[in-house]
């Protein structure tokens, strides 16, 4: 798939919370062919201590507009600079990188995101629902603040919430919702977010012999496999996330057949 490095054009920054911002983008010419699970390394410009480009999922493409919708959660000065772009402000990027989500046809198939992790998740429904899929889609965070763009995901699929504190959805971490117990006849799990919750996802899909696809959140310095930032241990030996990643069958990660030692197992 054909790699662009491009200036784009910040349409829109719209807050969504004080820790997360939806960044649209615009090329001047026609946008590659993008795979949902792919990201992109953003230039950071306005912090002197940002050397290094920053990864983000493809959230959202509109080739019809020529745009990219990325998910910011700011952790950090460069992070922090991207966002208080502007409209009209120019990026510096190189996509798409990584090998994305596979994407069934005719299925019945959960995706499972946690926090951040619902970035690339919205692209990947688009898909499935396109494909005749029926798509449940379950979201997890700490708080009823921390579910994103929930209403936006609706249009695509079955949309389930889970809390911790019990503000939105059902009361609980999100690998203990009652979607786990209440349906096993998933033809597909896709899954993004802290390592342990996909794990966890991993386990319950192993035990009820169901395909699950993780993306991986590594630090990705590069994006092209050369700084080795991102080395994951697969079955078959060490494998860069950004190359060979992020999205990966979970049975071929070293120990994600095993159940998650801290707690999050869906037994």
């Amino acid at each position: 798939m054909k790699k662009q490095i491009a200036k784009l054009v910040v349409v829109e920054n719209t807050p969504l919370n004080v820790k997360h911002n939806l960044l649209e983008l615009k090329s001047h010419s026609p946008l590659t062919e993008m795979l949902p699970g792919q990201f992109v390394e953003i230039k950071v410009n306005g912090s002197e201590s940002t050397y290094l480009r920053r990864p983000f999922s493809i959230h959202r493409v509109d080739y019809d507009k020529n745009t990219i919708h990325l998910l910011i959660k700011v952790v950090g000065k460069g992070t922090k600079s991207l966002s208080e772009l502007e409209a009209g402000d120019s990026v510096d990027i190189i996509f798409p990188l990584g090998k994305g989500f596979s994407i069934t046809e005719n299925e019945e198939v959960l995706l499972v995101g946690g926090g951040c992790g619902v970035a690339p998740l919205y692209f990947l429904a688009e898909q499935l629902h396109r494909n005749g899929n029926t798509v449940n889609i379950l979201i997890g965070g700490k708080s009823g603040e921390d579910i994103l763009l929930h209403d936006q995901y609706k249009a695509y699929g079955n949309v389930f919430i889970s809390t911790e504190d019990g503000s939105l959805g059902e009361k609980g971490m999100v690998t203990a919702h009652s979607i786990f117990s209440s349906h096993a006849g998933f033809g597909k799990i896709y899954c993004c977010g802290p390592d342990g919750m996909m794990r966890a996802v991993a386990h319950y899909a192993e035990k009820h012999k169901i395909p699950c696809e993780v993306s991986l959140e590594n630090t990705m310095a590069c994006g092209i496999g050369a700084c080795l930032c991102c080395v994951v241990e697969s079955v078959q030996g060490n494998v860069c996330v950004c190359t060979e990643g992020p999205v990966f069958e979970s049975s071929t990660l070293k120990g994600w057949t095993v159940e998650n030692e801290i707690g999050c197992s869906l037994d």
